[in-house]
């Protein structure tokens, strides 16, 4: 498994909730916005497996519609424990982004402010 794909399993559940909680949207759907946002590595495979998980924990809930074209999908919704858990998840990024940007990008910890 390369380092991108160990990073981006460790942040997938939330970029998944941030989608779901902008609008309901359906598998496919999430996996091409995900993408458009610069993330290509998320195909409907990967995006599957979340929304199950996200949904037996109760983070997500699932619900049949008509489709314009072709059978009915199953748009996804956050609950609201799947808000309070986009919230946290939020949070603790961003706790963690700016420290490791500092030391990414900066290389000397020293220098760190």
């Amino acid at each position: 498994m390369s380092i991108r794909s160990q990073l981006l399993k460790g942040i997938l559940d939330g970029c998944v909730l941030a989608v779901i909680s902008k609008e309901p949207v359906y598998g496919y759907e999430l996996s091409k916005k995900l993408q458009l946002v610069g993330l290509p590595d998320v195909s409907e495979g990967t995006v599957y497996p979340v929304l199950l998980r996200l949904q037996k924990n109760d983070l997500i809930y699932g619900e049949m519609r008509p489709s314009e074209s072709g059978p009915n999908r199953k748009y996804y919704s956050l609950t609201p424990k799947g808000i309070q858990a986009l919230e946290i998840i939020t949070n603790e990024w961003q706790q963690l982004s700016v420290p490791i940007n500092a030391l990414l990008m900066k290389g000397d910890p020293n220098e760190i402010k």
